[in-house]
């Protein structure tokens, strides 16, 4: 549904336009532009908090910066929905997240505007310096660059390893940290306003470079310029213990600044691109302000879906009979009745306990699950450390956020040996935030690490039996269960534990002709497709492996005797995953099967819903029957040749 833009906002394609304006109109900008947010949201989905917060600085940006030449780097993509507003996409904004729209995040393809393409936190630092010192090497002194951070992303390492260049590089950049209230102090006193409004003018900066340079030249110099240092530094430290930890890496840092004060951010931003050298500006902000509820619950209006912005009403679907619950929270329950019984169990999440139901268990046993923050590096060497202790430890990351600690699972678990869980959640295409967050590689990546046990559940049971194996003493092992976003196929999922054979598969359907092995959620789409086949006189046999490592043997070998044609079905990449196992098994054993591999294709699958992105990759339902219809098509017209020759 598009929305219709405010009378200024509707005035405005691009930033040129934006800077036609008087500065007193910019207010009335962002009011239109976060109404434009909140009626966008509330009747087309997507994150809603991140942007709302950053209104104002987005104006304020694109009014002094000169975009796209000036680089914006956005850190979280959940914040640049502005951004995207006002950069020549507000027309098409009803698309953004749905299959063949607009990206929820920065995409360099989509616009010039977007100078990085974001989606994981904690990048911009990096990327900004990176810009700068390109032009620096290319001698484009007047290109500004600038890094927003923010929304929980500097607790992560990689900013902090970023300020420690920035620091020492000398490169013009600034840095902005919006800080939403969620993790620092938001106080701000009237001396901090006081140092910031001195410490951004232009006559303070040329006092400060004028006198630096007068005292470099009298006798002893250097000693009074470090004394001089000390002094400025001290006077800030009273003021502002923020801006010991940036000045101490080498930053000018500038703050704290009302980040809803539009006037005072272009005056502010005005300012500080006149000013050489790596700098910060620190901003207050309040994540989902202008909308009272989310100001209120933050976590819930992150993304709320689609909801009444009158009264603030999420839109919930209603059923009539009992429905399956989510992968998540089917994990979420199963940690708690396993911690019960074993004490040993400990869970532990980098900055998702809300998504990853982590919370379930933070709530109930807070001295026994940890959200650490956006540190995934640290999520798995500390699930390694309290493993060598002897403790079980569910390490709960999302399978695309696995990938930023893909070091610290082969050094400090998988050398060891040490039994740490990994659950890796939204485990295949995700929907609708694209390739930046579908967690289709884990299969090939975990799958080359010796001694790696990798499972994939097919439904709710399987999932609540995995972990209660993977827990049980006699695992020694590193192990992963992989499962999808969203819900299960099992209404009635509470059921009582079972051990599992680690690398047994299950027979589903005996069949003949061609065998369709399936690993994980995918095997429902076969269960479906074979009943229509049926239907047709064809019945393939069906087995759900749940296991890619190791492998069923016995399974295998008895698919190769019997069977010319199988099909591969995963919901990872077909390069080194599931069906690049089984290829690698019959090659191994000689056997002389043809393999048709169903799952993500050797290329990037953008966004969409699910059923939608599934269907494309051809896995879905119909796609497992045309593809049985077509393999049996292809082995008729072999025989026919065949018999033609004889």
């Amino acid at each position: 549904m598009e929305i219709q833009a405010g009378p200024l906002l509707s005035q405005i394609e691009f930033p040129s336009d934006l800077k036609k304006l008087k500065k007193d109109q910019l207010q009335q900008v962002c009011n239109e532009l976060r109404q434009f947010i909140i009626d966008s949201v509330s009747v087309n989905g997507g994150h809603f908090g991140a942007s709302l917060g950053v209104v104002e600085l987005t104006v304020a940006l694109h009014y002094v910066f000169d975009t796209p030449s000036d680089n914006l780097v956005w850190d979280v993509g959940h914040q640049a929905y502005g951004h995207k507003i006002l950069t020549g996409r507000r027309k098409v904004f009803h698309t953004n997240r749905k299959y063949g729209g607009i990206s929820g995040f920065p995409k360099r393809s989509e616009s010039e505007y977007d100078a990085f393409g974001v989606g994981h936190s904690s990048t911009s630092i990096s990327a900004a310096l990176g810009m700068a010192i390109a032009s620096q090497i290319l001698g484009d002194f007047k290109k500004q660059h600038v890094a927003i951070i923010g929304d929980g992303a500097m607790t992560a390492g990689l900013p902090f390893e970023a300020l420690q260049h920035v620091g020492s590089s000398r490169t013009d950049m600034l840095i902005i940290l919006n800080d939403n209230n969620m993790s620092i102090d938001p106080n701000v006193g009237s001396l901090k306003e006081y140092l910031t409004d001195i410490t951004t003018s232009h006559t303070y900066n040329k006092v400060r470079d004028d006198v630096w340079n007068m005292i470099g030249k009298l006798p002893g110099g250097r000693f009074h310029q470090k004394m001089a240092s000390k002094i400025e530094a001290g006077v800030k430290g009273v003021v502002s213990k923020t801006s010991n930890l940036f000045e101490g890496l080498g930053l000018r840092y500038f703050g704290q600044v009302d980040g809803h004060n539009i006037l005072k951010l272009v005056e502010t931003l005005k300012d500080l691109k006149d000013i050489k050298g790596p700098k910060l500006l620190h901003i207050n902000t309040i994540k989902g302000k202008g909308y009272e509820l989310a100001e209120k619950d933050q976590t819930l209006w992150h993304a709320p879906g689609l909801f009444d912005k009158v009264s603030g009403k999420i839109n919930k679907v209603t059923y009539d009979s009992p429905q399956p619950p989510k992968y998540q929270d089917v994990f979420g329950k199963s940690i708690i009745e396993l911690a019960k019984a074993n004490p040993k169990i400990i869970g532990i999440t980098p900055a998702m306990p809300s998504g990853c139901s982590m919370k379930y268990m933070m709530e109930e046993m807070p001295d026994r699950a940890f959200d650490v923050g956006i540190c995934e590096q640290h999520a798995v060497t500390l699930s390694a450390g309290m493993a060598v202790e002897g403790m079980r430890v569910f390490c709960n990351i999302y399978s695309s956020f696995m990938q930023r600690a893909y070091d610290q699972v082969i050094h400090d678990v998988a050398i060891q040996k040490l039994p740490v869980i990994f659950c890796l959640d939204r485990a295949g295409l995700v929907g609708d935030d694209g390739p930046t967050h579908h967690g289709v590689y884990d299969i090939a990546y975990m799958r080359c690490i010796p001694d790696m046990i990798i499972a994939a559940p097919m439904n709710e049971k399987e999932l609540r039996d995995m972990m209660y194996t993977a827990q049980l003493d006699e695992n020694k092992l590193p192990f992963v269960i992989r499962y999808p976003r969203g819900e299960g196929v099992m209404p009635d999922w509470q059921r009582p534990f079972e051990k599992m054979e680690i690398g047994k598969g299950v027979k589903i359907q005996e069949g003949s002709e061609i065998a369709i092995l399936s690993l994980g959620h995918p095997g429902n789409f076969v269960v479906k497709a074979c009943r229509e086949l049926e239907t047709l006189g064809i019945r393939p046999a069906h087995y759900n492996m749940r296991f890619v490592k190791p492998l069923d043997a016995e399974i295998m070998h008895e698919v190769g005797k019997n069977f010319k044609q199988v099909i591969t079905i995963e919901d990872g990449t077909i390069v080194g995953g599931f069906g690049s196992a089984c290829l690698e098994f019959f090659a191994e054993h000689g056997y002389q099967v043809q393999v048709t591999m169903l799952g993500i294709p050797d290329r990037l699958v953008e966004h969409g819903k699910p059923s939608e992105l599934h269907h494309e990759c051809g896995y879905d339902t119909p796609g497992v029957i045309s593809t049985v219809q077509s393999v049996l098509a292809s082995m008729s017209a072999q025989n026919q040749q065949t018999q033609q020759v004889f």
